[in-house]
């Protein structure tokens, strides 16, 4: 288990606040909150699920204070087992959580502005509002985005064991892929390899998808029931958690002798990641990292069929700005982390991708994952 130092970065986070005369700010559950301050998020899932005074569930930090935390009984009773460091206030179902809110507010002293994340609930901007006294309220997500997008040692290390971990899925599974196997089962078997390997669970959707002649599929459908057939590209995207941390990863694997056109695009993709690793270096633009993958892919004459940006920040959550996209005009820096992730999917015809986890550094990028990313044919 990682040991991360939240009173130095709140001490950083409290002097940019102090800075930007913000007086306090409040986070609810999220990746934002966990950085600060370690309080544990739950496991994601599908649509909202909450219990009775939901919107209260957070924690403040004002400059040279300790956190404090409100916690509602339903978040509380199974979620927080070893409870967290900082004075927490427990709102109990039958409690008043408007009053318990305003006296939490309270304890801080006027205030003439108070940040929010993003992610905030509107409910819990208004109660803030209405506590503070009429307070201005500012956005502090880009903020505390310019400390958590460099990458601590230790930060890097839980981002490598997850993406390692990764790797060796990778290994287990492809065995796995031949005529008549069933997508679902195998994207089952990554789920349960990566937890088997150490990952606390997956960090998004895991994703197996075939595609290639003769078929309409596109990459949008990310798994089915139907059996692979033969003469596709099976293309794999999955990640997991290890210490909060996330690790994207993904290959494509060729059932059956491949023609010369995937063999082309897989080359294509491979060369175009590799022009990706290499410029994402301090001192570049975010968006001209991804203009010269694309041009890559394009003068190899696909690039129709590129789609999608060619990368995001990742830890903590899975995106994370700043993006390795067109409009992104980030200047990368040492120590972020991020994803290049080059495609070419084309529908009825070839879907390859390549997908690996890099840390910014001088020189060009270092990979944070060992998988081979040679042609593999099954």
């Amino acid at each position: 288990m990682s040991t991360f130092d939240h009173q130095s970065r709140q001490l950083r986070f409290g002097e940019l606040l102090t800075s930007s005369d913000i007086d306090l700010a409040f986070f609810p559950v999220s990746g934002d909150l966990e950085y600060l301050t370690g309080f544990p998020r739950k496991l994601a899932s599908f649509g909202n699920i909450e219990h009775a005074h939901a919107w209260l569930l957070g924690g403040f930090l004002a400059p040279g204070k300790d956190p404090l935390f409100l916690v509602n009984e339903g978040y509380a009773s199974f979620n927080l087992p070893q409870g967290v460091d900082g004075e927490v206030i427990h709102v109990k179902n039958l409690d008043d959580p408007l009053s318990a809110f305003h006296e939490a507010v309270g304890r801080f002293g006027k205030l003439q502005t108070v940040g929010i994340s993003a992610r905030t609930w509107g409910k819990t901007a208004i109660q803030l509002m209405e506590a503070a006294g009429g307070a201005r309220i500012a956005d502090v997500s880009d903020m505390l985005g310019r400390l958590r997008r460099i990458k601590e040692p230790v930060e890097l290390e839980a981002m490598r064991t997850a993406s390692r971990i990764c790797d060796a899925v990778m290994g287990d599974v492809t065995p796995l892929v031949k005529e008549g196997a069933m997508e679902v089962a195998i994207a089952a078997e990554v789920d349960r390899l990566m937890q088997t390997h150490g990952g606390r669970t997956p960090s998004f959707d895991t994703g197996v998808w075939a595609m290639g002649p003769g078929s309409a599929r596109d990459a949008s459908k990310r798994t089915s029931i139907d059996p692979l057939p033969s003469a596709v590209g099976v293309s794999f995207d999955f990640g997991t958690v290890v210490d909060g941390y996330c690790s994207d990863f993904g290959r494509t694997i060729h059932i059956g002798e491949p023609d010369d056109r995937y063999v082309d695009a897989y080359n294509t993709v491979i060369a175009a990641q590799e022009m990706g690793r290499t410029l994402a270096t301090p001192g570049t633009l975010a968006t001209d990292v991804h203009s010269a993958v694309v041009e890559v892919i394009s003068n190899a004459g696909y690039g129709e069929w590129f789609r999608h940006r060619t990368g995001h920040c990742i830890g903590l959550d899975t995106h994370e700005k700043p993006f390795i996209s067109e409009e992104d005009q980030t200047v990368l820096e040492a120590g972020m982390t991020f994803t290049i992730e080059p495609s070419i999917f084309w529908p009825g015809t070839v879907g390859v991708r390549v997908e690996d986890l890099f840390v910014c550094a001088d020189g060009g990028a270092e990979s944070l994952n060992d998988y081979s990313r040679e042609m593999v044919t099954v």
